[in-house]
Parts: C-alpha cells; sequence; structure tokens
C-alpha cells in the first residue's frame, strides 16, 4: 500500500478511550526504536461496540471486537491492529497473525464497589446486591461461590460501565471489571479489591496486549519481534490452546489461571483451567505444569503505562536490534515434522515451500527456543483433554444451548 512506501504506518483501533490508549501506548513503544516511522492511528467501531442492548453470547457471532478491524487489515487499509489479546478468537483469518504480544499487566478481575458498600467483599455484600459484568465467566463463577448475589448485565465501555455504577438510581452495587484495563485508564483507585484467581479465574489472554498484521507483511513482523514478550508469549500460548481445543469462547463460562516461575535450574509453567455451568453449581477443573531448562529472555523493557515512575525500568538495547531480521524464515522438515502435532498453522500459501508457522494465532515468537513453544502449546491442549475426559463438552453444551434458547440466561 502507498503508506507503506511513504514511511507511514496505519494502525487501527477501535474508538474506545481505553482503546486508543493501548494503541497509543503501542505506538510510542515502537517510536523509542524506529523514530523515522510515522504512525496514524484510524478508528473504527466494531459489532460489540454497535450493539449494546444484547449480551454478548447472545449475539451469535465470533470476533465481535474484532472483525472490522481484521477487515481492514485484509483490506490493507492499516497496517497492524492493537487489541486487548482476550478479544482475539484463537484461530485468526487466513492471512492474519498476532505478531507481537507485550509484556502482561496484571490479568486478575477487580471487584469494584459503590462508595456505600466500599467496604464489603463479596461474601458480605447485603444480599439481593446486584453485580454487573457482561461476562459468562464471572457469571457463572459469581453463581457458584456467591449465590446470595444477584448477577446482571451490563455492557458499555469502562466509562459508561462506571458511571452506572456511580448513579443516584444505586441499581448496582459492584462491578467485575479486568484490573489492566482500570490500570490503564488511569483508574486504579477505583479498584476495591483484586480478586485471586483461587476465588476468579480470569479470561485466556487477559492483560495482554497483542497486535496483529498481516502474515505477509515482513517489514511489520521485523518491527514487531522485539516485543514478543517471551514470558507472556508463553503463558498465554498455553492458555490459547487450552481454549482452542477445549472449543470454548464467549459462549461458554470458562476460566484460566497461569503462572511461570524460575526456579533453581529451569522454569515452570503452571496452568489451571475450569469450565463452569451457567448456575455455577458445576466445576470442571485441572492443573498441570511444565518444566524448561530455559526461556531465552530479551532484556524487560517498560510495558506498563501506569507503572511507578521511580520503579526501576530496562530500555531495550537498540544497538542490539537486528532491523534486518526476517521473521519469515523457512522451516526445516524436522521442525515441520514437530509441528504437525500442534496447535500450529502453516502461513505458506498452498503449494508453496513452507515458511512460518503460527500457534494459535500467535507467531512463533524468535527470542524462546521452538522446542519452548511446542511444549506450551501441548501443555494447554493437555489440559483441555484432561478436562474433556471428565466431561467438560457436555457442561458447555448444556449452557450453549440455554443460551440459543435464551431460557434462563439473565446475564451473559
Amino acid at each position: 500500500m502507498d503508506s507503506e512506501k511513504h514511511n507511514i504506518i496505519r494502525v487501527g483501533s477501535r474508538k474506545s478511550e481505553l482503546a486508543l490508549i493501548q494503541t497509543n501506548f503501542v505506538i510510542d513503544s515502537l517510536k523509542k526504536i524506529y523514530p523515522d516511522k510515522e504512525f496514524s492511528i484510524v478508528t473504527m467501531t466494531t459489532l460489540g461496540d454497535r450493539i449494546l442492548n444484547v449480551s454478548l453470547p447472545k449475539i451469535g457471532e465470533k470476533s465481535l471486537f474484532t472483525k472490522d478491524l481484521e477487515d481492514a487489515l485484509k483490506n490493507k487499509t492499516v497496517d497492524f491492529v492493537v487489541h486487548s489479546l482476550k478479544d482475539l478468537p484463537t484461530s485468526l483469518p487466513d492471512g492474519l497473525a498476532i505478531g507481537a504480544v507485550f509484556e502482561r499487566e496484571d490479568p486478575r478481575d477487580a471487584l469494584v464497589l459503590r462508595e456505600d458498600v466500599k467496604d464489603c467483599t463479596l461474601a458480605t455484600l447485603p444480599a439481593g446486591s446486584v453485580i454487573g459484568t457482561s461476562s459468562l465467566r464471572r457469571t457463572a463463577q459469581l453463581r457458584g461461590s456467591f449465590p446470595h448475589l444477584s448477577i446482571v448485565d451490563v455492557r458499555g465501555n469502562l466509562n459508561t460501565r462506571l458511571r452506572k455504577l456511580d448513579s443516584s438510581t444505586k441499581e448496582y452495587s459492584a462491578l467485575l471489571l479486568a484490573t489492566a484495563g482500570l490500570q490503564r485508564m488511569g483508574w486504579g483507585d477505583r479498584v476495591s479489591k483484586i480478586l485471586p484467581c483461587s476465588e476468579m479465574m480470569y479470561a485466556v489472554g487477559q492483560g495482554a496486549l497483542a497486535v496483529e498484521c498481516r502474515t505477509d507483511n515482513a517489514e511489520i513482523l521485523a518491527m514487531l519481534a522485539p516485543f514478543n514478550h517471551p514470558e507472556t508469549y508463553c503463558r498465554v500460548l498455553a492458555e490459547r490452546s487450552f481454549l482452542k481445543t477445549l472449543g470454548g469462547g464467549c459462549s461458554a463460562p470458562v476460566g484460566i489461571s497461569t503462572k511461570l516461575k524460575p526456579m533453581e535450574s529451569n522454569f515452570k509453567l503452571t496452568i489451571t483451567g475450569g469450565v463452569w455451568s451457567l448456575d455455577g453449581t458445576t466445576k470442571v477443573n485441572d492443573t498441570m505444569e511444565q518444566t524448561f531448562t530455559q526461556i531465552k529472555k530479551t532484556q524487560k523493557h517498560n510495558l506498563s503505562p501506569t507503572e511507578e515512575s521511580n520503579s526501576k525500568k530496562i530500555k531495550i538495547d537498540e544497538e542490539n536490534i537486528d532491523n534486518n531480521f526476517n521473521p519469515l524464515q523457512k522451516l526445516d522438515e524436522k521442525i515441520s515434522e514437530a509441528n504437525e502435532n500442534s496447535n500450529c498453522e502453516d502461513l505458506s500459501e498452498p503449494g508453496a515451500p513452507k515458511s512460518h508457522s503460527v500457534y494459535c494465532g500467535l507467531t512463533e515468537n524468535t527470542n524462546i527456543p521452538l522446542d519452548v513453544i511446542l511444549k506450551c502449546d501441548d501443555l494447554g491442549k493437555d489440559l483441555a483433554n484432561n478436562l474433556i475426559s471428565k466431561g467438560a463438552l457436555d457442561v458447555m453444551k448444556v449452557t450453549q444451548d440455554l443460551i440459543r434458547s435464551s431460557v434462563g440466561v439473565k446475564s451473559s
């Protein structure tokens, strides 16, 4: 496209304040390494933004917050798009992939209480207190653990939801929101409590920013490669592999929790996944672990716009970045064979030599050994299969049937 020839990079974004904060953050990060590039933001609304009077699962469409942006990518109206990773399905349209996942912020959910009940917890809120959420995952976990509460759907961006909470009508006693979104908006002081994963497992990919681009745009892929944060990548790949194998999404209550810890001589990735019935009374869950002898790390870079200004930061070493790096290297036959049994997809054209592969929509992270990528992919797959053997698909089917018939569904 013309913008590529004139050194102008067009960036797609939703119009919400949070989306623009996230998009500008990614652009500012890129500018530090590529000061000669000019970035232009192209904003648009998505189906999920336009339909606010229907709960998300009842809309019955996939990619509610991404399809319009992805259409612009495919049409070459924009060069890359910034998303909240949790909004991206585990399978992306042909020709598109996630070029980088930025360092993850706190993925947990936050309880935001109305001022007159700010000293309460979920357990101590008065019976019948109304909790606002647009998530089946949160709804099911709340109903299972706190049956004395009333769960009501609430739609709109963060600004709109908080206004509803603060309204004089006092319709809502509390909201459940993503901690990372509140922090990025500078509203961390609204958080009454960050919910532990033992109380509320979070959504797959929550807290991470993803940059989606075309798989044939080697220049953009090379620009994004240094920002593909290894630790975040390992965690979210396992999470997305879990969800893809399970076949879940916004139409089923599915939650996740991952931890990646350095041990004495290796690294340990722990993943816990759960599936709930809509009323929260049935839960299928399991935990698995994987160890790695090493995870090749990049230098940590500041990827949180809300970090304390006096915290220690290590900048990316610009001199050590290979600007001639081509992320679309041809994989040898051994690697291709190893990928056959994974959740990866080949990006090459039919009949062409095999080139690069993606794993649940994520391009191969060149900062990480391939065997680590494959193990993360397998870990998520194995966890999902464990849950399937315990009856998870039956639990999910009941929920999906309820949604389709709209019987007994009061919130999403």
